[in-house]
């Protein structure tokens, strides 16, 4: 089940979804907005290699907007940090940012419960368009879990994105054996 807008106002008085900054204009029926934060980054290398450490080069969006290109992955960030306690939180994009041609996710939308941090977005765009730090860029739905949690994200100690930023993180596949 997804919770609607008063149980997610509930949760957060309950400290159990915590979002920061809270507006209280961008809870919608039953999700809320979050917005692209001020930093990008991309890969240093055009070529990516899942064993290795890829570094990527941060950079801040200019006020007057940064043209994101087709057939380069960008990393973004929320400008919102978050906390999960007791939910899964997923990441959706906004209808108006899909109808630009972004997508905000390759596949990283769901969140684990104890997950405590910014969001990194991997943006892709179908055409060039110019977006800006601040923007609506998607939205967190918040589902029910059912029965009890073992190990919350935020207390494992092999969790690869645990330290708070509010910078864009690469890619930890490096860290996993294989």
């Amino acid at each position: 089940m997804i919770l609607s807008d008063k149980r997610i106002l509930e949760e957060i008085e309950k400290g159990s979804i915590v979002i920061e900054p809270f507006d209280r204009k961008c809870l919608g029926t039953n999700s809320y907005d979050v917005h692209l934060g001020k930093y990008l980054a991309t890969y240093k290398e055009q070529e990516l290699d899942a064993k290795k450490h890829n570094e990527i080069t941060h950079f801040e969006i200019p006020e007057s907007g940064f043209v994101l290109q087709p057939g380069t992955l960008y990393l973004g960030v929320t400008l919102e940090y978050t906390e999960t306690h007791g939910h899964v939180p997923f990441l959706e994009g906004k209808s108006s940012t899909g109808r630009l041609g972004i997508d905000i996710h390759a596949t990283a939308g769901k969140g684990d419960v104890g997950f405590c941090n910014t969001w990194t977005l991997e943006i892709s765009v179908a055409q060039p368009v110019r977006v800006y730090a601040g923007m609506p860029i998607g939205q967190l739905i918040y589902f029910v879990v059912e029965g009890d949690i073992e190990t919350l994200y935020n207390t494992k100690g092999n969790a690869k994105y645990n330290n708070k930023t509010i910078r864009p993180v690469e890619s930890m596949m490096w860290k996993n054996p294989f």
